[in-house]
């Protein structure tokens, strides 16, 4: 299996910023739905991880070069991707269990908590 190369502390940032972005957007989602009574759709790490893959499959092709994301980088990040999405969906699982919640947490804690564990992992890797 290929593993991805480590990311600079620069592209590591501008992940960061990326998911943050995605939180929000979730957030607000949320609101929209509840505010027009509509019930969530269950929403899964696995659908996390598609969502940032699609959002820097757009950024990079809109901003990559200005933001100095390297040309391999979107397939880095889908390699590294499909390496941990086993473990990041197992860790999000644990997490949400541990939390006693009765009820599937939202599309926005999703997001966080698999993004959390998707960043503690490329940092290690990065060391």
């Amino acid at each position: 299996m290929e593993t991805a190369p480590p990311f600079s502390g620069h592209v590591i940032g501008l992940l960061k910023t990326y998911m943050q972005d995605l939180v929000e957007q979730a957030v607000q989602e949320g609101i929209a739905t509840e505010q027009f009574g509509f019930s969530p759709t269950p929403y899964r790490p696995y659908d996390a991880i598609s969502d940032l893959l699609a959002l820097l499959d757009d950024r990079i092709e809109s901003e990559g070069i200005q933001v100095g994301l390297p040309e391999t980088f979107l397939h880095s990040m889908w390699s590294l991707c499909d390496e941990v999405a086993p473990h990041v969906h197992e860790r999000v699982w644990m997490e949400e269990n541990i939390s006693g919640e009765q009820q599937r947490i939202g599309k926005a804690k999703t997001r966080e908590m698999t993004y959390r564990v998707l960043i503690e992992l490329i940092e290690r890797r990065s060391r």
